[in-house]
């Protein structure tokens, strides 16, 4: 993480900041420093960091060097801004905040928030059940160090079977289990990717994963996705990879976040030959497969047509079954697992034995769980697509096949700008331009329908008073119970 942001980097951040709705009746200065804050509410301004001085911002964005510090002079008001004399100006918290699970900076007070940063459900009532079973299961492994760093046989095998079901021929030695499909993800990383190295990712995409190369500092190439139709363009897609010839490309081929596009079979093939050609490890987040919806036929995996070892799938349990279980797998050859388990020592030693058990036992009970699950989401993402076309028509929608996500087009570059608003009145929202880089994707709003439809509903009505507020107040109103990231 850099500790000093340029000039033309902040500048490049803040883009259009002077020509947000309700904009007219903003000065200039009040203007600035909304925007700044804006990109600390949505993690793109990291909090520690030393802004440019008031008159490299001023040359970068055109304006004057009076405007800048009487921003600066806001940000301090609010608690977001501290500046030292002949020192320089860092980012910081305001006063009553602290960090949510969700790696936000979020207010301690958390009353009636309908949290829709979250794309994951409530535990099935199975698990309860399992958790008891599990534990019954435990005494068996006490007698030893509990260091399993590939995983305990029992989930490995369930896994592995998993996938062979899926025709994709695997054995519990091609299966390493994590603490979760981020920790999956990071590890593949820090073996695969040399600090520095290239990597391709579609745009939008996931934003923990953008986190976790940015860590890496990673020079990333990006894949934009099509609103419409299949998502991807298979000729930018592969000639992306055979121009930059990555090191690593990281897709979400089903039901894709935020976008929730399923990648073809014929594409899932071609990308696997190209990325075989061009010398580049294809990371696969299956995070979604499961959850199809509307009888909709997921084609087969992408390591299906790998013949080189050039595909490492990664998933978990996170999505179909509960986000408080940090239980997630990678899927690689054999060799791959043993370096993988290699590079483990530097971050954890195993992931935790009694989770692998209850793991065990939701998916001996997969088939029943995720029916229902599926069934719960359709109700729910239905209801949430009912109330957008009544409440806020003008959005566009593309109604997915899977998931749990709506990738919702707003009426104009508000969404950073409607997600503070919608803070103030008790709805957490996750801005486009978290799933992009440069402060792109302010268009975007991704909305997930993993609470009930009562919640969805009720989440909608306070964003259409809010979205109506935007164009009518005469500036936000910034509050100690805004979210700080």
């Amino acid at each position: 993480m850099t500790s000093l942001v340029r000039g033309p980097q902040l500048a490049r951040l803040l883009g259009q900041w002077h020509a947000l709705p309700g904009r007219r009746r903003n000065p200039d200065y009040r203007a600035l420093a909304d925007a700044v804050r804006g990109l600390l509410a949505d993690g793109r301004l990291p909090l520690g960091v030393r802004l440019p001085a008031e008159r490299e911002l001023a040359e970068a964005l055109g304006i004057s060097r009076t405007t800048v510090s009487a921003a600066y002079r806001e940000l301090r008001d609010s608690g977001h801004l501290h500046s030292r004399r002949g020192a320089g100006s860092w980012t910081r918290l305001p006063g009553g905040h602290r960090v949510a699970s969700s790696g936000l900076w979020t207010p301690q007070d958390q009353l009636d928030m309908i949290d829709l940063g979250y794309a994951s459900m409530a535990a099935p009532a199975e698990l309860l059940p399992a958790a008891h079973a599990a534990a019954e299961d435990l005494p068996r492994y006490l007698g030893g160090a509990g260091y399993h760093p590939i995983g305990i046989v029992e989930l490995r095998e369930a896994v592995a079977q998993w996938y062979t079901a899926r025709g994709v021929a695997t054995s519990p030695e091609q299966i390493m289990v994590t603490n979760g499909t981020q920790h999956a993800f990071d590890l593949v990383v820090r073996l695969l990717l040399p600090p520095g190295g290239s990597v391709l990712v579609e745009s939008p995409t996931y934003h923990n994963a953008l986190a976790a190369l940015a860590a890496r500092r990673a020079r990333i190439a990006t894949h934009g996705l099509l609103i419409e139709g299949p998502g991807w363009d298979a000729e930018l897609l592969l000639g992306s990879l055979r121009q930059i010839r990555p090191r690593l490309a990281y897709l979400i081929p089903e039901f894709q976040n935020p976008s929730g596009h399923l990648m073809s079979a014929p594409l899932r093939e071609q990308l696997v030959a190209t990325a075989h050609a061009t010398g580049t490890d294809l990371v696969i987040d299956e995070s979604f497969v499961e959850l199809a919806l509307d009888g909709t036929v997921v084609p087969p995996p992408v390591a299906a047509f790998d013949r080189h070892s050039r595909v490492i799938s990664i998933g978990g349990m996170s999505k179909p079954y509960w986000g408080g279980l940090r239980i997630g797998w990678i899927r690689a050859s054999a060799p791959q697992v043993q370096r993988l388990a290699a590079a483990r020592v530097g971050v954890d030693m195993a992931s935790p034995v009694l989770d692998q058990l209850l793991a065990v036992h939701l998916l001996a009970d997969a088939d029943t769980i995720v029916a229902a699950r599926r069934a719960q989401l359709t109700i729910q993402r239905d209801a949430l697509l009912a109330a957008l076309a009544e409440l806020l028509p003008e959005w566009r929608v593309r109604v997915p096949s899977g998931g749990v996500i709506l990738w919702v087009e707003l009426d104009g570059p508000i969404s950073s700008a409607l997600a503070r608003a919608a803070e103030e009145v008790g709805v957490r929202l996750a801005p486009g331009p978290r799933f992009g880089l440069d402060g792109t994707l302010e268009r975007f709003l991704r909305l997930p329908f993993t609470l009930a439809p009562d919640d969805l509903v009720d989440a909608v009505r306070r964003i259409a008073a809010v979205r109506y507020g935007l164009d009518h107040a005469p500036r936000p109103q910034w509050m100690d119970s805004a979210v700080i990231a």
